[in-house]
């Protein structure tokens, strides 16, 4: 007997990185961090921190301090880079179409997850500029796993959120750790250049088409790898 077409159906997904990619956060990231740095006595270059924006803050911390004075600091680390970080929130803004692309992929059936390293206040913070909650099926946070990107467990997390399979799915993201993270977990992705990494660099580590931002996404749509998702 033949099943009726929504439980015939495969579902598929996007699970789109937050930070950079959906919000206009990473420089206040970069600024935030800096400044936790200075604090402690650890000066470290802007262009390094930028570099390693997109790891989760345990990595990120051993990226740019190394593996002792990430022991020593680390905590106060995130911890002043959370304070300031927040007291910046009132300048974060979605990128431009990018609540539109996430209700437009909604609208076609398609299941959006999030998938962040952000910590339980910075989430909050994002959720409120975005204002999608009502069209994302879920959100995978830094708390809901044991290893951050580029390690792939949280795009396996958001997998597991989705309900869909690898190869039923994309990920959206604006840093080399998110593709190199949804490659390892069967993920094709696909590269916006909005969080300040080159198209080239997003290529060579695996993303399958590269936009300047969900903007031109959104304007390309139909023609994207995203529509095999609800063609």
């Amino acid at each position: 007997m033949d099943l009726p077409p929504e439980e015939s159906a495969i579902a598929t997904a996007v699970l789109f990185d937050v930070d950079g990619t959906l919000v206009d956060s990473n420089y206040l990231h970069v600024h935030a961090w800096r400044r936790a740095f200075h604090e402690l006595e650890r000066p470290v270059d802007s262009w390094r921190v930028h570099r390693a924006i997109g790891k989760g803050s345990g990595k990120l911390l051993k990226t740019l301090l190394g593996d002792d004075d990430a022991e020593r600091v680390g905590d106060q680390a995130k911890e002043l880079h959370s304070r300031y970080y927040l007291e910046t929130a009132e300048l974060l803004r979605p990128f431009a179409q990018a609540p539109e692309l996430i209700r437009a992929l909604a609208a076609k059936g398609v299941r959006v997850v999030l998938a962040t390293s952000a910590a339980p206040d910075e989430l909050d913070a994002l959720r409120r500029v975005l204002g999608v909650d009502d069209v994302v099926q879920d959100i995978v946070a830094g708390h809901d796993v044991e290893a951050t990107k580029p390690d792939p467990e949280p795009v396996q997390v958001a997998l597991e959120k989705a309900g869909t399979a690898p190869e039923d799915t994309i990920f959206v993201g604006d840093a080399v750790w998110d593709v190199r993270a949804a490659t390892k977990a069967g993920v094709r992705t696909i590269g916006v250049l909005s969080g300040g990494v080159s198209a080239a660099e997003l290529t060579e580590a695996g993303a399958v088409a590269t936009y300047d931002d969900v903007a031109a996404l959104l304007a390309d749509l139909e023609k994207s790898p995203l529509a095999k998702l609800f063609s």
